[in-house]
């Protein structure tokens, strides 16, 4: 009787740890599998920034991670970043994003954490209202590198889609399925296009090449869902 009892309590941890989300995440990474970062139940594969948790920035709102904006939160705002916990080297990412008129906000990879802004040393995915904001990087572009000829992006208060492809040999960006920009990290037209932009002064910025993917506080009210990534 012990012995079954012992086999059962055993078979009854392993099962546990199995599903653990380290466990998955651990699986994900072998198998190349989708891994869900957020489908409106819990932040757990997310924290702040500097930070162990997840604070008083964000809401869970339906299906939605929303970011609270300033305005909301009054004198207590002060700008949360989210990161994922776990860090990402080669990947893919969806999410769809909504955004409020005006509002700003951005998704960035390959995020190092240092006692500066996680901008630093993660490229910026600028998430934006395409017509009403007031930053001239425009949704979809990579911030200050990589600009877009094209807009496909949706209306202030509709929810849009964004790929983005994160690979040693080519990285794209996708918004609503319509290709914005394709480069590759630390090529001649990388290194070009960095030195003569603002992030040319920064020391380390787009070096790394395995980091934490990062959701933006920018102040405004901004929602994600739908997040998912799978290691390549």
């Amino acid at each position: 009787m012990k012995t079954y009892f012992f086999a059962a309590v055993t078979l009854c941890v392993s099962t546990l740890l199995a599903h653990s989300p380290a466990a998955m995440a651990e699986d994900a990474a072998k198998t190349g599998k989708w891994e869900t970062l957020f489908d409106g139940s819990n932040l757990d594969a997310w924290r702040e920034y500097n930070r162990e948790s997840v604070t008083t920035g964000w809401k869970i709102d339906g299906d939605a991670l929303t970011c609270i904006s300033r305005k909301d939160q009054g004198e207590g705002a002060r700008g949360e970043n989210l990161i994922t916990k776990e860090k990402y080297a080669a990947f893919e990412l969806e999410l769809d994003f909504k955004v409020t008129p005006a509002a700003n906000s951005g998704v960035m990879f390959h995020v190092v954490e240092t006692k500066k802004p996680p901008y630093y040393t993660g490229p910026e995915i600028q998430i934006q209202d395409h017509k009403g904001g007031h930053d001239p990087q425009k949704c979809g572009w990579l911030y200050q590198l990589y600009p877009a000829e094209t807009d496909s992006t949706k209306p202030a208060g509709e929810w849009n889609h964004l790929r983005v492809l994160i690979t040693p040999a080519k990285c794209q960006i996708e918004v609503n399925g319509v290709l914005y920009s394709e480069f590759v990290k630390g090529s001649d037209d990388w290194n070009e296009r960095v030195a003569k932009s603002k992030f040319g002064k920064w020391e380390g910025f787009g070096e790394p090449t395995n980091g934490h993917i990062c959701l933006q506080d920018h102040n405004d009210e901004v929602s994600y869902r739908n997040i998912r990534v799978r290691r390549l």
